[in-house]
């Protein structure tokens, strides 16, 4: 016997909203999804499984063209697995150089925090008005 889902618990469980499962369908990225006697959509866990890999790949800021694209090789069969590979590598090729820019940025933060912690622990607590966001006196300040 299959397990179905109605929209609202699929939007309550994976986070999203009914807009966003409508148009996911309307535009490919899902497969259309089966209808009751009464016309409403009901999921199915292959749904289910393919909804949770699109979220995972849209929060990793995966554009709508390539989730399309690999939404269509998925319904194209296994002989596009290898195609699927390349995409989903480019992919994690895109996040690990994206993470490693925020990592850099979450350091330049880090050290700005702890200037303003040794200026407090000095005694100090206000920073000279200037015009940029660096003062010419932080030394951890980052090079532009």
């Amino acid at each position: 016997m299959t397990n179905y889902r109605t929209p609202g618990e699929v939007a309550d469980e994976y986070g999203v909203s009914l807009d966003t499962l409508r148009y996911y369908e309307r535009v490919g990225v899902l497969n259309p999804v089966e209808r009751g006697e009464n016309g409403h959509r009901r999921y199915r866990d292959d749904d289910l499984a393919l909804l949770d890999l699109v979220r995972c790949l849209r929060e990793t800021d995966m554009p709508m063209a390539e989730l399309r694209r690999f939404a269509d090789l998925i319904r194209a069969g296994d002989a596009t697995i290898p195609a699927r590979i390349a995409l989903l590598d480019q992919h994690d090729a895109d996040l690990a150089e994206r993470i490693a820019q925020l990592n850099q940025r979450r350091e330049a933060i880090r050290k700005k925090i702890d200037y303003y912690r040794g200026v407090l622990a000095e005694g100090g607590g206000q920073e000279p008005a200037a015009t940029s966001t660096e003062s010419p006196a932080d030394p951890n300040s980052p090079e532009e």
